[in-house]
């Protein structure tokens, strides 16, 4: 890993209209089309958690298209965390 390359990991909390809606697909697909690992799941309260890793330049992308969510969803509240990458994840699945 280069200084121009690095890899950098967020960890996000969506709120909204963001269970019922596809929003873990959604979230999913996104992130595969960016090569970044990681998981996307339901929290009890309604919420969605999302952890992902990868190059920060996709990381920034990605974040920036869950921001607005699905067609039928809506991001009403994003809380967030940046870490550095830990290489826990080989691909980027819905977990429960």
């Amino acid at each position: 890993m280069s200084e121009q390359d690095p890899f950098d990991s967020f960890h996000a909390i969506l709120a909204g209209r963001v269970q019922g809606v596809g929003f873990r697909w959604f979230v999913q697909q996104a992130a595969a089309r960016r090569g970044l690992t990681g998981t996307v799941r339901n929290l009890r309260d309604g919420n969605v958690e999302v952890w992902a890793e990868g190059k920060q330049e996709a990381l920034v992308e990605f974040l920036g298209v869950i921001a607005r969510g699905p067609t039928h969803g809506r991001v009403d509240r994003l809380h967030l965390s940046w870490g550095g990458a830990s290489g826990r994840w080989d691909d980027f699945h819905i977990t429960t």
